[in-house]
């Protein structure tokens, strides 16, 4: 079992990160902001998926604007993401973001983010200081000669000082480089001299496989050591994979599972059913199961059932056939055909009787009902400033 670093905790709307709370799973999306009804249909994917924070781009008014359109039509916490232009940030928050996510190396001034932190503080929401190894300051390149981990560091612990100055501590932290050893590194020197949660990524990693294998690495080492309060795969893909992803690498360490685990053998020159086709066939009908059960898909039935003996309930197949066990224990066979449908019908059974009362953190699905209303923290905004 992971021992985790404990860390301040702070919260995104309704969730927690850091202090021994459950580790939030995150994506972004890629429709352009401004577009209510696509951000609104893929941030509903997203939750389908189990994303239980989503970030979306706020370049220009429009897209800070939008945000309260969309938070009035999704469940989960929105965070504005904000490059180059503090004026965003704080219209982001106007308009109801959850958090803010800044990059300090491109924000501007101290001045300017003395104008966001003041904003963040009077709506009561956290800052995420997002420091980039493409967008370190230039002083900071010419001292350490380059992006290095201790230079991304640096400047994490430099915009740390200056939001703590301004008596703000609602803060987490990322230091993403596009490269795994890098990444790494720059996370295993701050969290020894911060208890500020972490927000674990690898930026740009890449198309589905070299992200994949990026992602796991980077965050998986980072997670096995205990550090990292909550992540973000970045895949050149759908969002929902993403979350996918997230899952299947805290699954991986045993850290926190979501829906049914899939084994499978890798098949070799005794398969004779179509076991690619037929796993395939089952992830899809399972993506949005949050049922914790271990499903086991082999194409051996000598051997099959006997090396998945501690799956809930699998197939193995034979020649045009196979066979249906639990617990490694062979109930019946059935023609190939019918593998998926009677796995299926097996596993919903299963579901029904293991289904949790709730699928989402403790105290991580923020509804309508019971986050702050838009006009409840302007009220607060204007009190403050009539003080």
């Amino acid at each position: 079992m992971v021992q985790r670093r404990m860390t301040r905790q702070i919260k995104v709307g309704g969730v927690p990160i850091g202090g021994g709370a459950p580790i939030p799973v995150q994506s972004m999306t890629n429709t352009p902001t401004q577009d209510v009804p696509a951000t609104v249909a893929q941030i509903r994917r997203l939750e389908k998926a189990g994303c239980d924070i989503v970030r979306v781009a706020v370049p220009d008014v429009a897209a800070a604007q939008a945000i309260s359109a969309i938070k009035a039509q999704v469940r989960i916490p929105v965070i504005a993401d904000v490059h180059f232009d503090h004026r965003l940030a704080i219209a982001a928050a106007h308009s109801g973001a959850d958090g803010l996510r800044i990059n300090p190396g491109n924000i501007g001034s101290s001045k300017k983010v003395k104008a966001v932190v003041d904003c963040a503080r009077s709506y009561g929401i956290p800052i995420r200081i997002g420091v980039n190894s493409g967008s370190l300051e230039k002083d900071l390149l010419k001292k350490y000669n380059g992006a290095t981990p201790e230079g991304m560091a640096a400047s994490a612990l430099r915009h740390i000082e200056l939001l703590r100055a301004l008596d703000f501590h609602d803060i987490k932290v990322s230091l993403k480089a596009s490269d795994v050893r890098r990444t790494v590194a720059a996370y295993r020197r701050l969290s020894a001299v911060t208890d500020l949660p972490l927000h674990l990524g690898v930026t740009e990693a890449g198309t589905l496989f070299s992200g994949l294998v990026k992602s796991a690495l980077g965050i998986g080492m980072l997670l096995a050591e205990g550090i990292g309060d909550t992540l973000r795969v970045s895949l050149t893909r759908d969002p929902v994979e993403e979350v996918r992803a997230g899952y299947e690498i805290l699954a991986a360490l045993d850290i926190r599972r979501r829906g049914p685990e899939i084994i499978a053998c890798p098949t070799c020159g005794r398969t004779r059913i179509d076991l690619f086709g037929i796993v395939e066939r089952i992830e899809k009908a399972l993506a949005t199961s949050v049922a914790p059960i271990k499903i086991a898909v082999m194409g051996c039935v000598v051997n099959g059932p006997g090396e998945a003996r501690e799956a809930d309930i699998g197939i193995a197949g034979g020649d045009g056939i196979g066979a249906l066990f639990r617990k490694g224990k062979v109930i019946r066979t059935f023609p190939e055909e019918q593998l998926v449908e009677v796995l299926l019908k097996e596993v919903a059974k299963l579901e029904k009787s293991r289904r949790p009362k709730t699928g989402g953190l403790t105290g991580g699905t923020t509804t309508a009902a019971n986050r702050p209303g838009l006009a409840d923290r302007k009220r607060r905004v204007q009190r403050d400033e009539d003080r």
